[in-house]
């Protein structure tokens, strides 16, 4: 079912030179919010310039994006860099934009790894390293794309912008920050990973922060003061109960996960002395949002509960628990039930693939999909890599796959935007 056109620009995708590329974005460790984070944005900006497109990279100004809708931080951050590429011409017909984010998330331990993190290994068709999957091979798919309906001398009647963002992994500051700067289009596909999959629907996520006082006391002497550890275990038990509530009857889209909107405690910190009582815990945590639910809404639903269980407490009662929102705040998103970017995407695939269609099916992690669609941009997420090995030190992509999502990418260009 491919035209003459489509043919031609899959017979341009380079797929050396998409594994070289892929290599060299790896190698280049954007952890969210580090000065690499902008080193890679600088250098995809040539990359853009190399391929004609006419580009807009510009430092974001920070406190001016404090405004109502402003996603959260998690990591603080002396800069942020848009990055806008757009083709030339194509007036005539509709935007479609390629968003990828360049940030990766720290390593951690690195004894896990099997060498640096950031020095890319091969092994066969596969490439292991942080930012492999998640997701700079996205991101080597686009600009193959691009590449590759540039090298056919293919004419395109509407545009194509390339969104490449920083910050996705702590809240969403660079879409953010690129939407309010003006940018836009009337499509969007995100190249995060999908296993194969059309990801049409991503739950929220909100972090919050429950502060529980107790009362200190010397250790040899507890009974005269209040842990704030034990204060703490009826809400850890209330938490999962609301889990529980909140998990019956997802959202069809979801209902493949065992815990679709999952809400976990990350940190727990208290005490100070080994011999003292603790007078103060924090718990840390993530709160799921289901399919759109308010996440005001979300936030109301988790007070309510700790609230309850400070009230069936006796100490607590007295001196309840407070809850905070600070960090990332990921609303939920969907593109809109049958809208014909599903079907372009997939029938894509299976022409350019020779596999057979996609399903459709939601992700359990907030996006950037949230702040495209709720720009009223219709968006889906269909990329290379399993997100199941995503921010893990196992951590790898099949270079086939980035090559198949490179010519899907391709013919959905074309059919999207359409050609002269």
């Amino acid at each position: 079912m491919l035209s003459d056109e489509e043919a031609a620009v899959l017979a341009a995708v380079d797929e050396a030179a998409v594994g070289r590329t892929l290599l060299e974005l790896v190698a280049i460790p954007s952890v969210t919010g580090s000065p690499a984070e902008s080193e890679l944005q600088h250098h995809l900006a040539g990359r853009l310039e190399r391929l004609g497109l006419d580009v807009d990279l510009w430092s974001m100004d920070l406190p001016a994006l404090l405004a109502p809708g402003f996603p959260g931080m998690e990591v603080a951050r002396e800069e942020a860099w848009g990055l806008v590429g757009r083709t030339d011409g194509g007036a005539d017909g509709p935007t479609l934009i390629l968003q990828g984010h360049v940030d990766v998330v720290p390593p951690g331990d690195l004894a896990a790894w099997q060498g640096d993190p950031f020095v890319p290994r091969v092994t066969g068709d596969v490439v292991h390293g942080r930012g492999a999957c998640d997701m700079k091979a996205g991101l080597a798919a686009q600009l193959a794309a691009l590449a590759a309906v540039r090298a056919a001398g293919v004419r395109l009647r509407g545009r194509v912008a390339v969104h490449f963002v920083v910050g996705e992994e702590d809240g969403g500051i660079g879409a953010f920050g690129t939407l309010r700067r003006g940018h836009g289009g009337d499509a969007c596909v995100i190249a995060e990973p999908t296993a194969g999959t059309v990801i049409t629907a991503n739950a929220g996520a909100l972090t919050f922060r429950i502060t529980v006082p107790g009362k200190a006391a010397h250790a040899s002497s507890r009974e005269a003061g209040v842990s704030a550890i034990d204060g703490y275990l009826p809400l850890h038990r209330a938490l999962a109960r609301l889990e529980a509530e909140r998990n019956r009857d997802p959202d069809p889209l979801l209902a493949e996960y065992p815990i679709p909107y999952s809400l976990s405690v990350g940190t727990l910190r208290s005490g100070d002395w080994a011999s003292s009582v603790p007078d103060l815990l924090v718990a840390e945590g993530r709160l799921g949002v289901r399919l759109g639910e308010d996440p005001a809404a979300a936030r109301a639903a988790l007070e309510r509960c700790v609230a309850e269980a400070c009230a069936g407490d006796d100490w607590l009662r007295a001196h309840p628990a407070t809850v905070t929102w600070p960090g990332g705040q990921f609303a939920s998103g969907r593109l809109e039930p049958g809208h014909p970017l599903r079907d372009t995407v997939a029938a894509a695939y299976a022409d350019a693939t020779g596999a057979a269609r996609p399903r459709e099916r939601g992700a359990t992690y907030g996006s950037d999909l949230r702040h495209y669609t709720g720009a009223g941009i219709p968006t889906l997420q269909f990329g290379p890599g399993d997100i199941a090995v995503a921010h893990s030190a196992r951590e790898h992509v099949s270079l086939r796959e980035v090559v198949d999502a490179a010519r899907t990418l391709a013919v959905t260009v074309l059919r999207t935007v359409g050609t002269k």
